[in-house]
């Protein structure tokens, strides 16, 4: 099952990946193209799509980096007796809906929807991973009102 999951996380990554990478490359074509030079002191074309380029750099390396650490990670499978531990997936009742999360390496906030439920990483940076870490089927909080359904 994690196999699989993990195998879907790559699609998807690979897909965000592709497309962050053209338009960064327009963006860096923008940038540096001499049609797009300062007509005056006020404009700032040129520079805002330096930005831009720039950023859109930075975010094609996070996802180059989170696609790297999920096709060499194999997640743990857990038993409905296990703690709640990274790589966990983990169904619970936030706020009175049934939700889905993987605690993942990288990645956080991604949703995708796998075997017909919407799925959201978290990442270790996030208050709600570190809140579900250790928690076991049954266990309930109060900040955010939540009950584990089961670990796998």
């Amino acid at each position: 099952m994690k196999s699989a999951l993990v195998e879907k996380i790559c699609v998807e990554l690979r897909w965000r990946l592709d497309a962050l990478s053209r338009a960064a490359k327009e963006a860096h074509l923008a940038a540096t193209d001499p049609g797009s030079k300062a007509e005056g002191k006020y404009d700032t074309r040129s520079l805002e799509a330096s930005y831009l380029a720039s950023g859109q750099a930075r975010q094609v390396e996070g996802l180059a980096e989170a696609l790297q650490r999920f096709e060499s990670t194999a997640l743990r499978n857990f038993s409905s007796d296990d703690a709640v531990g990274a790589g966990a997936l983990v169904e619970v009742v936030l706020a009175g809906d049934v939700c889905y999360f993987l605690l993942s390496p990288v990645a956080g906030g991604m949703e995708l929807e796998y075997d017909g439920k919407e799925l959201t990483l978290l990442t270790p940076e996030s208050p709600l991973y570190q809140k579900l870490l250790g928690m076991e089927v049954g266990d309930e909080l109060d900040q955010p009102v939540l009950e584990v359904l089961s670990v796998h």
